[in-house]
């Protein structure tokens, strides 16, 4: 899980701070596809109505399931007292609320048809300043408890147990543990782990891990200056080296000036220092008592047993009754007489535009909202800012006065909501502008309305996501659990946060009786006539990252000067002490008090999904693809695949643009709203992407390195609707696919704009990414075909593009069209078309028609001609690839400037050379490299937020990358040190058959996670179209299984010498020139 948009600042293992934290979820999609984000339809504010979802059937369960369930209402045990039962019918959810007799904790035990079992716990911590203690709290709790004694338990659960879900978050006002599991005895045992280290954590005790996990002052030599270091100290100065977190950190605190939500409880990287070891084991000893807990259970688990484990942890404890009161979150009232404005500065590179960002950020509410408010806010969220047609963000999109959206609308996770929107790339005398224009759009809907279209599109669009509960392969345990802590960290109902059926009802009847007047009133009262809002103007500090460096180097031979001789090298020694207690293994005793499974606890065979194929179905000249499930709730989930294989490579950079363009600038005779009212309306979302997959050659051998030469290349329009909406769903689909507006010049330049402030957003902010790609870029065809579309050279090339549409149109819209009439030529075009469907036998009935219906009326002839056999024959771009990777990727060590204060560190190369035979052993070793070795020495001891690596067994390419690391030099120190680790690794594992076991587990974990029935489908239909067998795929987990210390050897032996290495860095200025003087040279280049 990431942090995406609304004032995100810190995942930690991963927390969130400065930010509703189920933000961290909101994929909020601004095309027409709705959005399957968890956080929002779980709770009210989530909710909305429409008329034509009625046929989703999700959580219906049978009465012999519901009957089963209810026995689980009120289970009672001697610990604890029944506070209430309920049945939260949306979600299939048996509930019962117990306190704690002897602690006061609260447990909520919910009862689903769910094997993917969920626990959490979560304490109330509201911090009075920067410091970031919740967040350093929440990740040091996790290193060794009372009983179990390793440095670090957390990551022998995340090498060897079958977790579905294992991590942590902080919120600005509460902190959340939360582990999943589908394996029974692995659940119990996660729990226990994770509730010793809440409630009896080591890091309380030794002040080496609030070292280690927050900050610590570094000095190896005497006359060497002073270096703070510390894992959530450098995660936060790559936050704060982020103008969007800058920017959302800002604005928060500028509406909140008198409450916890006024200061960042991730940590500002100038007042982290300023945490001592006392104020930290005190905030513990202060808020972590089971009666400020929250303690929450999901799934089909026995109740019983659920009580019974946390009576043992909670029995140690009386009663608290300060706990909660000292916890308890102030309202911040509306106290702004006036607006407020304010000006700070972001970080900007020597070659970037002198432009700003505006955001105007209101306070919501000051008053807790009715279930029907909190619904009616939301569905008005999504009529302002749900999609890219949506009033608000089209207008401010099309005025033409900035490059992209920052704000994003409404958050409403906290206790008190705000929305908050603007946009970047702003030139200066255009800032005052934009507050105009978003000040006089939110009067015309207070004047105007929204029409009976706009309402009925985001209503339904909303709803399909909550009735559908499709939360992918998150558990849905967890979404119950954000959904209900809500309400419920705040003292009220967990259970009332679920519901949404009597509010829904009652918003339906308002809107039935006064159309848009509900939401005319809203924007009136929280929005134009409240006056405690604030402008925030960010503008370019070309000297600003500088400033922070040398503030901090300042800071700190002050702080050395002021010192005595004796107490810098106590310093010493406490670093030389620290990195020893960093770098020792666990002892045997120490490890063996982690609970972990058995081999023979593992599933040794491959989940298979359904298929069956239906080649030229209907003398369609269309091959059929099915997957049908035990149920899919009355839900039809759809893929059109089609080839464009016939695109010159020089546009393969555009499919991005173009498939983005059949959603976004209408179709036929629908305008670009009209199109998404449809979508929204009529369907749970439509999207198009492209799709890049390479494939196993015919006469070749399966699990062996390919040479990239083959691959199919498809673009995929994908949807879903329930069964009586199968029809609109598939003429939405012709109609994106024949008739998209391309000639829409504002729109493209619009787009385009977009895509490249937000290209440089991830270079600056997930630099891993960007360096994985470039590094793959040059070792493989498909690689290299990824980086021109995704990677960093499509930043190059949205600027070719918008330079382009702005000053030769008629040249773009040339080549747009062409892809469509290439994609589309009509005498091969059907037969490289696929339709790939998921649903159950009661869908698959009710469709057929309408699948017939949509081959029949396909572009194309279907008895034409057939395209060349992609599993036979090179792709046709292969040749041109091949020439353009010898003159534009050739093997070399790159490094990419950004204004930053850490560095994301790649190195790769190739492991395997092409047809060699992988086997699935390599899953293990790799894992294992990354979650010990990697972990150990790039995270623990470098002081990077993040140390892993990636091992592709079809292309034979392995790179090393970290993530806000604090080194750079150092860091690739680290990576060419693995291979002599992995070697003494696999000598240890002869002599010790449980580290080899818990490698082997982990594996296995990454193999099964848990699907979403549209999910299961996807999975399928990829197996087939690359042509992996079931053979294979069995052969592959059975040599996952069966590793031995000998593939661990044999991997080293590889590793040590790895082909062709190279590196790619993003960083800045300055830790280049660090880097070189360390002897580490790169070809560097200015991104922005």
């Amino acid at each position: 899980v990431g942090a995406s948009s609304s004032l995100a600042a810190s995942t930690s293992r991963r927390s969130l701070s400065n930010a509703a934290a189920v933000a961290f979820l909101d994929n909020r999609n601004r095309g027409a596809s709705a959005s399957n984000t968890a956080g929002r339809f779980l709770s009210r504010s989530a909710a909305a109505a429409s008329t034509c979802t009625s046929s989703i059937t999700a959580l219906r369960q049978s009465t012999v399931v519901e009957s089963e369930l209810e026995k689980n209402l009120g289970v009672s045990h001697p610990a604890f007292d029944i506070i209430s039962t309920d049945i939260v019918q949306e979600f299939g959810a048996y509930c019962t609320l117990y306190r704690h007799k002897e602690s006061g904790a609260e447990l909520l035990s919910v009862s689903t048809d769910d094997d993917n079992k969920c626990f959490g716990i979560t304490f109330r911590t509201p911090p009075t300043d920067s410091t970031g203690v919740p967040h350093i709290l929440e990740h040091s709790v996790l290193c060794g408890s009372r009983k179990y004694k390793t440095k670090d338990p957390f990551v022998q659960l995340l090498q060897g147990s079958l977790q579905t879900f294992l991590n942590a978050f902080t919120y600005p006002d509460r902190t959340c543990y939360v582990v999943a599991s589908q394996n029974t005895k692995d659940f119990y045992n996660l729990i226990n782990v994770y509730a010793d280290a809440v409630f009896h954590p080591r890091a309380t005790s030794d002040p080496m891990v609030h070292a280690q996990e927050g900050w610590h002052l570094e000095l190896e030599k005497m006359e060497e200056p002073l270096t703070y270091k510390g894992v959530v100290y450098n995660e936060m100065k790559g936050v704060y080296s982020s103008p969007d977190s800058l920017m959302q950190r800002d604005a928060q605190q500028s509406i909140f000036p008198d409450n916890t939500y006024g200061v960042d409880s991730g940590g500002s990287p100038v007042e982290i220092p300023n945490l001592s070891f006392e104020q930290f084991a005190e905030f513990h000893q202060k808020f972590y008592h089971p009666g400020n807990s929250r303690i929450f259970f999901a799934g089909d688990d026995d109740v019983a047993k659920r009580l019974e484990i946390m009576d043992e942890y909670l029995k140690d404890f009386g009663p608290s009754p300060e706990s909660k009161p000292a916890s308890t979150i102030q309202w911040q009232k509306k106290t702004f007489d006036a607006p407020k404005k304010i000006r700070n500065p972001y970080p900007a590179g020597n070659d970037q535009p002198e432009t700003h960002m505006i955001m105007v950020n209101w306070l919501v509410n000051d008053r807790p909202f009715t279930p029907v408010e909190e619904i009616t806010v939301t569905i008005l969220d999504h009529l302002l800012m749900g999609t890219s047609s949506s009033i608000l963000y089209k207008t401010l999109m099309e005025s033409g006065l900035g490059e992209s959206i920052t704000g994003g609308g409404l958050m409403s996770e906290l206790m008190q909501g705000s929305f908050s929107v603007g946009l970047k790339g702003v030139k200066p005398e255009d800032v005052d502008k934009v507050e105009e224009l978003i000040i006089s759009t939110l009067q015309k809907v207070v004047d105007e309305g929204f029409t009976e279209d706009a309402i009925a599109a985001s209503m339904n669009t909303i709803e399909f996501d909550m009735r559908e509960f499709n939360t992918g392969s998150f558990p849905k345990g967890l979404s119950l659990m954000l959904g209900s802590m809500r309400e419920w960290i705040y003292d009220r109902s967990p259970t009332d946060a679920l519901r949404f059926e009597e509010p829904l009802a009652e918003l339906k009847e308002s809107i039935s009786e006064s159309g848009s007047k509900v939401f005319q009133d809203m924007v009136k009262e929280f929005l134009l006539e409240n006056t405690h809002r604030s402008t925030l103007e960010m503008y370019p500090s070309k000297t600003l990252e500088e400033e922070v460096l040398q503030e901090e180097k300042d800071r700190l031979a002050k702080i050395k000067e002021s010192m005595s001789e004796e107490e810098l090298q106590k310093i010493i020694d406490t670093t030389v002490e620290l990195k020893k207690l960093q770098a020792a293994e666990d002892a045997p005793e120490a490890r063996a008090t982690i609970p972990s499974l058995e081999l023979s606890d593992l599933k040794r065979e491959v989940t298979e999904y359904p298929i069956a194929v239906s080649e030229n179905e209907a003398e369609s000249g269309v091959t059929v693809v099915r997957h049908e499930l035990g149920s899919t709730s009355g839900i039809a989930y759809a893929n059109l695949a089609v080839d464009v294989s016939g695109i010159a490579l020089e546009d393969v950079p555009l499919l991005p643009l173009f498939t983005r363009m059949m959603l976004e600038t209408g179709a036929g005779e629908y305008d670009s709203v009209a199109l998404s009212r449809r979508i929204g309306t009529h369907t749970g979302g439509v999207s198009a992407s492209a799709l890049i997959a390479g494939v196993n050659e015919d006469g070749g051998t399966e699990g062996t390195v390919s040479s990239g030469e083959h691959f199919v290349t498809k673009l995929l329009i994908t949807g879903k609707a329930t069964s009586d909406k199968t029809d609109e769903l598939f003429s939405i689909f012709d109609l994106i696919l024949r008739d998209a507006n391309l000639d829409a010049k504002s729109k493209i330049i619009e787009i385009l704009k977009q895509a490249k402030s937000q290209k440089e957003s991830t270079v600056q902010g997930s630099g891993h990414a960007t360096a994985n790609s470039r590094i793959r870029s040059r070792y493989n065809v498909v690689g290299y075909i990824n980086e021109k579309m995704s990677g960093l050279e499509s930043l190059d090339t949205v600027k070719q593009l918008l330079n382009q549409a702005e000053n030769d149109f008629p040249a773009l819209l040339a080549r747009l069209e062409n892809i469509r009439n290439t994609i589309l030529e009509s005498s091969t075009c059907r037969d490289g078309m696929i339709l790939d469907l998921t649903g159950d036998a009661a869908v698959f009935e009710k469709i057929q028609p309408s699948v017939e219906n949509f081959l029949s009326k396909l572009p194309g002839d279907a008895n034409a001609g057939k395209l060349q056999d992609f599993y036979s024959a090179p792709h046709p771009w292969v040749a041109q690839i091949k020439e353009e990777m010898a003159a534009s990727a050739p093997v070399a060590d790159e490094g990419f400037v950004v204004p930053t204060q850490v560095s994301y560190v790649g190195k790769g190369g190739r492991l395997y050379d092409i047809g060699e035979a992988v086997s699935g052993s390599s899953a293990v070793v790799s894992r294992f490299l990354g979650t010990g070795y990697m972990w150990d020495n790039i995270r623990v001891i470098g002081g990077a937020y993040g140390g892993f690596c990636q091992f592709n067994p079809r292309d034979g390419v392995f790179s090393f990358l970290s993530y806000r690391d604090p080194n750079l030099a150092g860091s690739i120190d680290v990576y060419d040190g693995a291979a002599d680790a992995l070697l003494a690794s696999a000598a240890d594992m002869e002599n010790d058959p449980d580290a080899l076991k818990t490698a082997i587990i982990g594996a296995v974990a990454d193999m099964d996670g848990a699907l979403s029935p549209d999910q299961k489908g996807t999975a399928q239909f990829k197996r087939w179209l690359t042509r992996e067998s079931p053979e294979q795929r069995q052969k592959y987990r059975d040599e996952v299984l069966n590793t031995t210390p000998a593939d661990f050897k044999a991997f080293a032996e590889r590793l040590k010498a790895l082909k062709d290495p190279s590196s790619a860095v993003v960083s800045s200025k300055a830790a280049f020139e660090d880097a070189a003087k360390a002897g580490k040279e790169f070809t560097l280049k200015n991104v922005m």
